[in-house]
């Protein structure tokens, strides 16, 4: 798993820089923790073990919980699998308010733009967007393995970046419709978008 920063060069007003990118890459059904590593660009922000405690308290308070226990209870935890991850969407909210951040689920029946109110976000609201979590849906295997995939992504020095843990390297969207682009589009193949806020955000 990489965990050293990644400097890319970006272009904005046709003068070009160089930007100092966090971006871990992806390891076994680890996404998740990737993906919330980069999104706050920070090494270790999150951890294995912390995410997997977070897992494990999400079962225990579900009165509901089902308790049949079976060999493969061992591996197989309702909220993620002890040995490779595969962390659930219970696990990324848990995770987020224990950083003060919120989550909201977009509606997939509305374009991504709407976010943005048709075109910008009030400047009071703008400031407190703490990027995107995508989830999408993988095939591997001629399609025989089937399972889904946790991508962040984050504005840096003012520019869009696609910092999927799949990539080699970021991504950098050069206007933002390119970036509404690619989430439609993403959600029109069966993705679920998540838009990270600032917990004290404002009306």
């Amino acid at each position: 798993m990489e965990r050293d920063p990644t400097s890319i060069s970006s272009s904005s007003g046709g003068r070009s820089k160089k930007v100092s990118i966090y971006h871990e890459k992806n390891r076994l059904q680890f996404c998740l923790l990737h993906a919330l590593n980069n999104l706050f660009q920070e090494k270790d922000c999150f951890s294995r073990e912390e995410l997997d405690a977070i897992a494990i308290k999400l079962s225990d308070n579900d009165p509901n919980e089902r308790k049949t226990w079976t060999p493969l209870s061992l591996v197989l935890k309702p909220h993620h699998n002890v040995f490779t991850g595969n962390y659930n969407v219970d696990v990324l909210i848990a995770a987020l308010e224990s950083r003060k951040r919120s989550l909201v689920w977009h509606d997939r029946r509305n374009k991504v733009s709407s976010i943005w109110n048709d075109g910008d976000l009030p400047p009071k609201r703008e400031g407190f967007l703490g990027g995107f979590i995508l989830n999408v849906p993988v095939r591997k295997m001629g399609g025989l393995w089937k399972s889904r995939h946790w991508i962040a992504l984050q504005r840096i020095d003012g520019v869009w970046y696609n910092l999927d843990s799949d990539l080699s390297i970021p991504r950098a969207f050069e206007e933002k419709e390119q970036l509404m682009e690619f989430l439609d589009n993403a959600i029109a193949h069966g993705g679920e978008l998540f838009v990270i806020w600032d917990r004290q955000l404002p009306p």
